[in-house]
């Protein structure tokens, strides 16, 4: 049962009749594990905090930068120098104290990545390198749990969810693995509030794929482009060779 104090602070959630009391208690009850603590991750952390989510899981290895403060606003001026995903917790306790949050220090390899997930009700892909993001979707695959996959360059983003069920596309449908080269903000640049769109777009995800609010964007990579302030979908599907999500034999769960 919600308490008192919960019931008045997620009061305006509980008024959507998508969420109301049942979808808060899914929200609080949930473990998100959110993997990087960047400009997509720092939204995905302040907002899920922010609307309840019970546990946390933060994981990054870097520390923070002067030069992250223009797009990374779950830091500040006076964290630079500290690891993120401390910096960040303590943030977000400001925001929400009940809040459970756990922060790994580290870039996890795939058998501690995938005990992690293992735990989790699902995963906010904040990543910035295609290493991890096809780490990750090989291991929410194989547990079975939804990834929400955000990612930012320049004036342009995009974002893509993944419930990992049968017949439904993973990350590697959607990008070679062979054939994809990472793309830097620190060589290209970011402008902040891009990464801020697209990050609040993934807590959007996150919350309804909680709650069971709403059609999730599977099989849909949104495509944002914030020059002409434009926003566009592209369909894709199951690819019938992909080594992670399909079998040949037609078991594809």
């Amino acid at each position: 049962m919600l308490s008192d104090q919960q019931l008045l602070q997620y009061s305006r959630q509980i008024l959507l009749p998508d969420i109301d009391i049942e979808g808060q208690q899914k929200i609080i009850d949930a473990h998100v594990v959110i993997v990087g603590l960047g400009g997509l991750g720092s939204p995905v952390a302040l907002y899920l905090a922010a609307a309840g989510v019970g546990k946390l899981t933060l994981v990054d290895d870097d520390r923070v930068d002067v030069s992250n403060l223009q797009r990374q606003i779950v830091h500040s001026f006076e964290s630079q120098q500290q690891l993120k995903v401390d910096s960040a917790k303590q943030s977000l306790l400001k925001l929400n104290p009940s809040c459970q949050i756990d922060t790994l220090n580290q870039r996890l390899n795939e058998d501690k990545m995938s005990a992690l997930v293992e735990k989790s009700t699902l995963v906010c892909d904040c990543s910035d390198n295609f290493s991890t993001r096809f780490l990750l979707n090989r291991v929410c695959f194989s547990h079975k749990k939804p990834l929400i996959s955000g990612a930012a360059i320049r004036w342009e983003g995009q974002l893509t969810s993944f419930t990992m069920q049968p017949n439904t596309a993973c990350y590697r449908c959607l990008y070679d693995e062979n054939d994809s080269t990472d793309v830097s903000c620190e060589q290209n640049g970011i402008i902040g509030p891009v990464v801020g769109t697209i990050g609040c777009l993934q807590a959007t995800e996150a919350i309804k794929a909680i709650s069971a609010a709403g059609q999730l964007a599977v099989g849909q990579l949104l495509l944002f482009d914030a020059l002409d302030c434009s926003f566009s979908k592209i369909n894709f599907e199951q690819k019938a060779d992909c080594p992670v999500c399909y079998q040949r034999d037609g078991d594809q769960g």
